[in-house]
């Protein structure tokens, strides 16, 4: 009987650090997706782009920056 109440204890615990976990991950996820609007060719290179720098707009073209701004 001891044995099923520390059983059930440590599932209870590991459940709630697995909660625990998942909130994190979403707050870690949530900052990745806001990206800079405006980035420095070094960061589109970075990130998988190519800065194009010469055509209109100056957008970082491809990758994580695809369409932001290069300044």
């Amino acid at each position: 009987m001891r044995m099923r109440r520390i059983f059930a204890a440590v599932i209870a615990t590991l459940a709630l650090a697995g909660l625990g976990l998942t909130g994190a991950a979403t707050a870690s996820a949530t900052a990745l997706q806001s990206t800079p609007s405006v980035v420095t060719p070094s960061e589109c290179k970075q990130g998988g782009g190519t800065p194009a720098i010469n055509d209109a707009g100056n957008l970082c073209k491809g990758g994580m920056y695809d369409g932001e701004q290069v300044d």
